[in-house]
């Protein structure tokens, strides 16, 4: 166990009763409330400092709704530390009034998700008004979080290069497909993300994409140390991505794998992964 206190840098917060979220309608895991009470009774002995919050894919009609929702929540506990809000990034220069809006709601709304891992077109995110929308972030002092699929990551390499400027930060280590145990393309296309200096991965999300009844430390290690070795220990940090990691672990398994996979890191190495990287690249106080 780390001993100094860790910034989760993913976190799902919701309450289905108040904020619509089509997407969890047919999960009984999913589709209940999970608030700051919750959360603390899930990571109960772990030394949780802060947490940054990811949408939820909300009802787009309830996106800003649920980005001041969590500022409420950050107002009565400092333990949310940074906000990634949705935004239509794909409306390109008709974002910017969003982008204005959404940054207004409170200083901790850091960087804004739009999810493109359920788009039909490949290249959904190499159009106009797409790269246009992520470009133009910086000037707002947002990030974008990259949230795909493993097939999906050639067409955002292309993305990140197409705007050089915006800070990245790839949700789940693109999700590879760990069920079935393949590694290519993704071990190569990992390396080529990696390799555009604007782009921070997320080690998050990861039990979800394995066997969620049956997988090991095994199955997912070799994942894990990729993503290590192609972006160092300044590029990577730890994400729990809690609710949605209840689907195949307990937030404490999941915890307990990850410190099992880092142990042998240097203590400037761990704290930068705990902690420190999360800080720095999501600008937390």
């Amino acid at each position: 166990m780390p001993s100094f206190p860790i910034i989760d840098s993913h976190v799902h917060l919701y309450d289905p009763d108040r904020i619509r979220m089509p997407g969890f309608d047919d999960s009984p895991i999913l589709n209940r409330r999970y608030g700051l009470k919750e959360f603390r009774e899930h990571t109960a002995g772990i030394a949780v400092e802060g947490l940054v919050f990811a949408e939820v894919n909300v009802s787009p009609f309830y996106a800003l709704i649920e980005a001041q929702w969590v500022a409420s929540l950050a107002a009565q506990d400092p333990i949310v530390k940074g906000i990634v809000a949705q935004a239509p990034v794909e409306f390109g220069e008709r974002a910017r009034v969003y982008y204005e809006t959404v940054a207004a709601v409170s200083p901790l709304v850091k960087g804004v998700r739009q999810i493109t891992q359920w788009e039909s077109d490949p290249e959904f995110c190499l159009r106009p008004d797409f790269v246009r929308g992520v470009q133009i972030l910086p000037e707002y002092g947002l990030s974008f979080d990259i949230c795909i699929l493993h097939h999906q990551l050639a067409s955002h390499i292309e993305l990140v290069r197409r705007c050089p400027e915006t800070s990245f930060i790839l949700d789940h280590i693109a999700k590879p497909d760990m069920k079935q145990h393949p590694r290519e393309p993704w071990w190569t296309q990992i390396a080529e993300m990696a390799a555009l200096p604007n782009v921070v991965c997320k080690v998050s999300g990861i039990p979800t994409e394995a066997d969620h009844e049956r997988w090991t430390i095994d199955d997912v290690r070799p994942y894990m140390e990729r993503v290590f070795e192609v972006f160092g220990e300044d590029r990577v940090m730890y994400g729990g991505d809690w609710s949605v990691v209840l689907l195949a672990s307990t937030y404490r398994r999941w915890y307990d794998t990850v410190e099992t996979v880092t142990a042998g890191f240097s203590e400037t190495a761990r704290r930068k992964f705990w902690a420190d990287n999360a800080r720095r690249w999501y600008r937390l106080a």
